[in-house]
C-alpha cells in the first residue's frame, strides 16, 4: 500500500502509476547500448560518459528541439538484430515495472527499428508484441502498444504501418500516433490514413501543440480523430481550443521534463501543467524518453509535485484519470481503475 510516510524519492516511487506515453526508442538503458556497440561492431564512443553526451540530453546541452530529435539520429544505429529489438523491449518493461508503474501504453516507430538492418515492418512489430507481452506477464504489469508514425515520411510508409497495427489488435496493439516534427511538417497527408484506422479499431492519439500553435491541437481532433494529445502544451494559447478539447473530453500526455529540454517551456516552474488542469482540460503525467531525459517517472511525479505545486491529491487524481483514458478493453480497464481506486483510496 502506498504511504505518504516515506522519504521524498522513494514516496513517488511507491505511488502506484500508469504511463500513457513513452517511447520505446527513448527508453534504451546505456549499459544495453554499449553491449550491442561490442557485439555489432556500432562506432559509437566506448566510454558511458561520452555516449551518454549523444543519446541523453546534458545539463549544458541547448534545450531546443533540434538538439533533443538529434540523440535519436545515433540511437538509431543499435536496431542491429531480432534479438536487440526483444532486448530492449523487453528492458523498457522491466524498468517501468520496477518503478511502480501498473499499466504502460508503450509506443514504438516500426518504420525507426526496421531501418538500421531492412527488416520487415511486420516482423518488427511481431518482434515488439512477443517480448512485451512475455515482459508483462515476468514483471506482473499491464503493457499496451502503440505504433508511431512521422510527419516527415510517406503517408505510404504511415499507411503500411497503420493495416498492419490494425491487424494486430487482438495482439495488444491498441492504438495508433502521429509523431515528430510538427514544427516543419503539416498533418494533413495522413489526416485519412487515421480516419480509417479509428474505423479499423485502432485508438488515436497525436502529438499536437508542442513544438506547434494550439491550431494543430484543434486539427488532431477535428482532422485525425485524436482521443488523446501528446504533450498539447500549447493548447493553452487559444481558449477556443482549450473549449474545444474540454468539450470533447480529449486526454492531454503531458511531459514536463521533456518540455523544458525540446524549449517548449523555458523555465520548468513556468509550465502550464497546473493551468491546465485548473482549465478543466484532463491531464496525465509521462515521461515521454525517460533514458533521453534521464528520468523515470517517479521523478516526474516528484517535481510536477514539487517544482509545479501540485496537490498529492491532484497527483493521485491523475493517475486514476490516465487508467481511465488507457486503450484498454473494458473489463481489464474496470480491473486497473478498481485497483487504483482502492490503493490510491480515491
Amino acid at each position: 500500500m502506498f504511504s505518504e510516510e516515506t522519504t521524498p524519492l522513494n514516496k513517488y516511487v511507491a505511488l502506484p502509476k500508469v504511463e500513457l506515453h513513452r517511447h520505446l526508442e527513448g527508453s534504451l538503458r546505456l549499459e544495453t547500448m554499449l553491449d550491442i556497440a561490442r557485439q555489432h561492431g556500432v562506432t559509437v564512443p566506448v566510454s558511458m560518459l561520452n555516449l551518454s553526451g549523444l543519446v541523453q540530453v546534458q545539463d549544458q546541452d541547448p534545450l531546443t528541439f533540434t538538439n533533443f530529435l538529434e540523440k535519436f539520429k545515433t540511437l538509431r544505429l543499435f536496431y542491429k538484430s531480432p534479438d536487440v529489438i526483444h532486448r530492449v523491449t523487453a528492458e523498457a518493461v522491466e524498468d517501468a515495472a520496477k518503478d511502480n508503474v501498473r499499466y504502460l501504453e508503450l509506443r514504438f516507430t516500426p518504420v525507426a527499428l526496421s531501418r538500421a538492418e531492412g527488416f520487415p515492418l511486420h516482423d518488427v512489430m511481431d518482434w515488439v508484441i512477443t517480448s512485451s507481452q512475455a515482459a508483462a506477464e515476468k514483471y506482473r504489469i499491464k503493457v499496451g502498444l502503440i505504433a508511431s508514425v512521422n510527419r516527415h515520411e510517406s503517408p505510404e510508409l504511415a499507411e503500411q504501418v497503420a493495416w498492419l497495427a490494425a491487424e494486430k489488435i487482438s495482439r495488444g496493439l491498441v492504438g495508433l500516433d502521429l509523431a515528430g516534427n510538427e514544427a516543419e511538417f503539416k498533418s494533413d497527408p495522413f489526416h485519412g490514413i487515421f480516419k480509417e484506422a479509428g474505423q479499423a479499431g485502432l485508438h488515436v492519439t497525436i502529438h499536437a501543440g508542442e513544438w506547434g500553435p494550439a491550431l494543430n491541437v484543434r486539427d488532431a481532433i477535428e482532422n485525425l480523430g485524436a482521443e488523446r494529445i501528446g504533450h498539447g502544451v500549447r493548447v493553452m494559447e487559444d481558449e477556443a481550443v482549450v473549449a474545444l478539447a474540454r468539450d470533447r473530453k480529449v486526454v492531454f500526455e503531458v511531459c514536463p521534463t521533456s518540455n523544458f529540454q525540446t524549449g517548449v517551456v523555458n523555465v520548468f516552474e513556468n509550465h502550464p501543467l497546473p493551468r491546465m488542469i485548473e482549465s478543466g482540460l484532463n491531464v496525465t503525467i509521462n515521461t515521454d524518453d525517460p533514458s533521453i531525459s534521464r528520468i523515470t517517472l517517479a521523478h516526474e511525479y516528484q517535481d510536477v509535485c514539487e517544482k509545479l505545486s501540485l496537490s498529492m491529491d491532484a497527483l493521485k487524481r491523475s493517475v486514476l484519470l490516465a487508467a481511465e483514458s488507457a486503450f484498454l478493453g473494458g473489463a481489464d480497464k474496470q480491473e486497473l481503475t478498481a485497483s487504483l481506486k482502492a490503493e490510491l483510496k480515491l
